[in-house]
C-alpha cells in the first residue's frame, strides 16, 4: 500500500465515523422530529446508521472483534429493554455502550503486548511511518511506558465519559441529549489529545528523548568543556 492510497483511506475510514455515527444519526433525529415523529421513533431511526455501519464492517472484513460484538449487543439489549418500558430514555443510553466499550478495550489492551493507543495511531500512519512507530516502541522503553500512561487514561476518561452520558440520559431533555452526546465526544477527546501530546513531550524530554512526528531520537548531551 502507498503512501496515498493510506492517506485515502484513513480520510475514508475518518469520513464513514463522521457520517454514519455523528452526523447521520444527528439528522435523522431531528429531522424526524421537525416532521412531527415521537422521540421513541425518531431515536429509534437515528440508531440504524451506526448499527448498519457495524454489521456491514463485518460482512465485508469476514472478522469480528470483541468491541464490535459488545456494542452490537448493547444496543441490541437497549432496544429490547426500550420496547418493553417504552421509554426513549432507554433508546437515548445507547451512545454510553460505545465509550464503554473504548474505555474498557483501552484498559484490557495493557495486558496485552502493545496498548490500545499504538494499534490506535498505527491504523493512520502510511507504511513508512508505521515501521518508525513500530521502531520507536522496539528501542525506547521510555516510549512503551509513556504510551501505557496515556491509554490507562484515555480508558479512565471513557468510562467517565460513560457515567457522564447515562447521567445526562436520564437527567436532561430528551430533544437534547443526542446533541450533546456529541458535543461531549468533541470535548473529551480535545482534551485527552491535548494532555497525551503534553504528557507525552514531558514524559519523553525528561528522558531525554524528543519526537518529530513520529520519528524519535535521544537530546544529544553537550560535550563536557
Amino acid at each position: 500500500m502507498t503512501a496515498a492510497t493510506a492517506s485515502r483511506s484513513s480520510r475514508r475510514a475518518m469520513l464513514g465515523v463522521l457520517v454514519f455515527e455523528f452526523a447521520g444519526p444527528l439528522a435523522i433525529f431531528y429531522g424526524l422530529r421537525a416532521a412531527g415523529v415521537n422521540q421513541w421513533l425518531a431515536l429509534l431511526c437515528g440508531s440504524v446508521l451506526p448499527a448498519g455501519r457495524a454489521v456491514h464492517g463485518i460482512v465485508t472484513e469476514r472478522r469480528v472483534s470483541g468491541t464490535t460484538m459488545f456494542v452490537l449487543g448493547a444496543m441490541a439489549l437497549t432496544v429490547v429493554m426500550s420496547f418493553v418500558t417504552g421509554s426513549p430514555r432507554v433508546l437515548l443510553i445507547r451512545d454510553a455502550w460505545g465509550s464503554a466499550a473504548l474505555g474498557l478495550w483501552a484498559l484490557i489492551s495493557l495486558l496485552g503486548r502493545r496498548p490500545f493507543l499504538y494499534e490506535g495511531t498505527r491504523m493512520f500512519l502510511d507504511p513508512g511511518k508505521q515501521e518508525i512507530w513500530a521502531s520507536n516502541w522496539e528501542r525506547f522503553p521510555e516510549f512503551r511506558h509513556a504510551l501505557r500512561a496515556v491509554t490507562a487514561v484515555w480508558g479512565v476518561a471513557f468510562l467517565a465519559d460513560t457515567g457522564v452520558r447515562v447521567v445526562m440520559a436520564m437527567a436532561l431533555p430528551i430533544d437534547l441529549v443526542p446533541l450533546l452526546d456529541d458535543v461531549l465526544l468533541v470535548v473529551t477527546l480535545l482534551v485527552l489529545v491535548a494532555f497525551q501530546r503534553l504528557y507525552g513531550r514531558v514524559c519523553l524530554r525528561r528522558h531525554g528523548l524528543r519526537i518529530r512526528g513520529v520519528e524519535m531520537s535521544r537530546i544529544a548531551e553537550p560535550e563536557p568543556s
